[in-house]
């Protein structure tokens, strides 16, 4: 079955909501540009309030090394999600600096090189999305040369999921945007997104 991450949590209430609901990964957004960007010691706190069997992942756009590395290695987060420019050496180094945590590399899809680059990463993952948290659905045609499991993201909702899931197989879809109101995290909308990922037959 399809795997869910709920990205983007800032609040308690969120958190909340994620244990209900048991997603397989919650995101956290450690990006200054973005709004949902949250510190260090704000996602330690949101960490511990994480019922265990969901795992927490940091967002990323170009990063100092060691703040990853450190998040990584005191358990805040679990897993980290790359999406700016880090190249294979970056990867390389993170893995020396935090051994045997996972690494995701995100490709903006828009040729098929984009796809090409995503097949041949080293990183444990990747996540397709049209952009850096864009909330745009991009061509889905261009993923039928994917060989590797992904995650799906870009403009995902509660409306368009079921079909994604469906159509694609992925093997995790990623929603944020999708399931905000008012730039802030709906219950009901993320209960309805999960729903619709679950709904679908193997």
């Amino acid at each position: 079955m399809t795997k869910i991450k709920l990205c983007g949590l800032t609040r308690a209430c969120d958190i909340e909501v994620a244990n209900t609901l048991k997603p397989e990964y919650i995101g956290f957004v450690f990006w200054e540009k973005s709004k949902r960007n949250i510190s260090a010691a704000e996602a330690q706190k949101l960490r511990q309030q994480l019922v265990p069997e969901i795992q927490a992942v940091g967002v990323f756009v170009d990063p100092e090394l060691r703040m990853v590395a450190e998040l990584l290695n005191q358990g805040v987060i679990q897993i980290a999600q790359l999406h700016g420019r880090e190249d294979e050496d970056y990867i390389r180094a993170l893995r020396q600096m935090a051994p045997g945590k996972p690494i995701i590399k995100a490709y903006k899809v828009r040729t098929p090189e984009d796809v090409k680059a995503a097949n041949e990463s080293t990183a444990d993952g990747v996540l397709l999305d049209s952009g850096t948290g864009s909330g745009q659905v991009f061509d889905w045609q261009l993923l039928k040369d994917i060989n590797r499991p992904y995650f799906l993201a870009g403009g995902l909702t509660t409306d368009t999921v079921h079909q994604a899931v469906q159509q694609l197989k992925p093997y995790a879809v990623d929603v944020s945007s999708g399931i905000e109101t008012e730039g802030l995290k709906d219950p009901d909308k993320m209960k309805r997104f999960v729903e619709a990922v679950r709904s679908v037959r193997e």
